[in-house]
């Protein structure tokens, strides 16, 4: 962006975030926190009541949008582009939404690979990539939700969904080189079990019963979040790795 297109963004005002995977779990925590932070948050995701809830829950703190969009869907990415390019500011860009599906490598479907990989990695690069020039003027901060899947791959039966996080893992760290030297931070947060709808589903799949308090908590996840974004500009958390503190 040229210089212009710098000034304009110093100029618009309270910091602005995206958020995707806004409608429920860790997506609508981080929406609360960040409009407590006094942020402008847009919040992203396919359930439209979910997003409205989160809207509702948040907008008392501070300005809160929601976009129905399909991440997997590229004209809804690079519409979502626009609006942002019209508001003229992007802050901080934070990829919550994901997908898991868990069998057997000699069973499980290609189509179900091709599902999470399309969730849990394209539609990252691509929204990263779209949003990239907005980020890049403001200096911007970029998160990515990652699992302990992203770092070791020794559950069985969850081949397909470690593959694409360790991918996004490898698109963060390489990525992090490339802005570090315009004054982007870029994060990657690797969580164990979190009391997540997603959670709720898998437990009931694998026919354990289903304990939230035992879990990590969307909250919990959200405040380390938002602790990282707002430490000086002298200073870049790269990794964190936050796990349930009672072991199931």
């Amino acid at each position: 962006m040229d210089r212009n297109a710098r000034q304009k963004i110093a100029s618009t005002g309270k910091p602005v975030a995206v958020i995707t995977g806004a409608s429920s779990g860790i997506g609508r925590a981080l929406t609360l926190a960040l409009s407590r932070q006094g942020l402008n948050v847009r919040a992203l995701g396919r359930n439209s009541a979910g997003l409205a809830e989160t809207v509702a829950a948040a907008a008392q703190f501070s300005e809160v949008s929601s976009y129905h969009i399909d991440l997997t869907v590229d004209d809804d990415v690079r519409a979502f582009r626009g609006h942002l390019e019209a508001l003229g500011r992007l802050d901080i860009l934070i990829h919550s939404a994901g997908a898991i599906r868990e069998n057997p490598l000699e069973t499980a479907s290609i189509e179900d690979l091709d599902h999470q990989y399309r969730i849990n990695v394209r539609a990252a690069y691509l929204l990263t990539q779209q949003l990239l020039p907005l980020l890049s003027a403001s200096h911007g901060q970029i998160v990515f939700i990652n699992s302990s899947a992203g770092v070791t791959a020794k559950r069985p039966e969850s081949g397909q969904y470690a593959a694409t996080k360790h991918a996004l893992r490898a698109i963060a760290d390489s990525l992090r080189e490339e802005v570090n030297p315009q004054g982007v931070r870029v994060l990657s947060v690797y969580l164990g079990r979190t009391a997540t709808p997603m959670q709720e589903a898998l437990f009931r799949k694998e026919g354990q019963s289903y304990d939230p308090d035992i879990l990590l908590q969307p909250e919990d996840v959200a405040s380390t979040i938002v602790h990282a974004l707002m430490l000086p500009r002298t200073a870049e958390v790269t990794d964190i790795s936050i796990r349930p503190m009672r072991k199931s």
